[in-house]
């Protein structure tokens, strides 16, 4: 996207509703309260977070959105933010990874490697909350141009998706199949599966968390 493409979408998303599946998230974390908020953009999901004791590590690798983010917790204590890439960023201990319409942007080169990354960040008990790109949606079309918005998209398959979470406890997965149009006035079709997991209590050696090595 330009400059003002991105300006825009997050003058759009800056104060968004919290979507039902961080809610739900956040009441299945118990103590220590530290999250994650990957490619946090403008910041909303960082100030739920926040306005509910979590200490929060955002990162993202637009420079607007950090210095978005910068200048609207300057005041808070508990936010730390970072200009990084899923793969460059360094995953402290979390009881919450979110990852919300972000991992679609991760390399699928990368993507094993900072899969278990995610996985060993989170503490026993700890609660992955994110979503993942579906072959039908529009920016995983063959016609699709990713350079508009990003030079490489991740596409999964339902089944690759649910085989991320096999040491993973699933307490929520939907799919979501919509028509409309995106924050830029653009017609599109979504296809996205959104899971919220949870590591479990006493995690087996060795089970680090592998995602599929042939992601398309």
């Amino acid at each position: 996207m330009s400059n003002a493409e991105i300006t825009k979408y997050f003058n759009a998303t800056e104060f968004r509703d919290i979507r039902d599946d961080l809610v739900f998230a956040v009441e299945n974390i118990s103590e220590p309260k530290i999250a994650i908020d990957c490619g946090c953009g403008a910041g909303a999901d960082i100030n739920y977070l926040a306005s509910n004791n979590f200490v929060v590590y955002g990162f993202d690798l637009e420079e607007e959105s950090i210095s978005r983010c910068k200048a609207r917790f300057k005041n808070i204590d508990n936010v730390f933010l970072s200009k990084s890439s899923f793969n460059s960023f360094s995953y402290p201990k979390a009881s919450l990874v979110a990852a919300d319409a972000s991992l679609f942007f991760c390399p699928s080169s990368e993507f094993p490697g900072v899969w278990e990354k995610i996985y060993g960040c989170l503490y026993p008990g700890g609660v992955f909350c994110g979503s993942f790109l579906g072959p039908e949606d529009t920016m995983a079309s063959p016609g699709y141009n990713p350079s508009v918005f990003w030079p490489e998209v991740a596409v999964f398959e339902e089944a690759e998706v649910r085989k991320l979470f096999e040491n993973y406890e699933t307490l929520r997965f939907n799919v979501h199949r919509t028509t409309g149009t995106t924050l830029l006035g653009t017609p599109h079709d979504w296809h996205i599966f959104s899971v919220v997991a949870q590591k479990p209590n006493t995690a087996v050696k060795g089970d680090a968390g592998k995602a599929p090595r042939d992601l398309p």
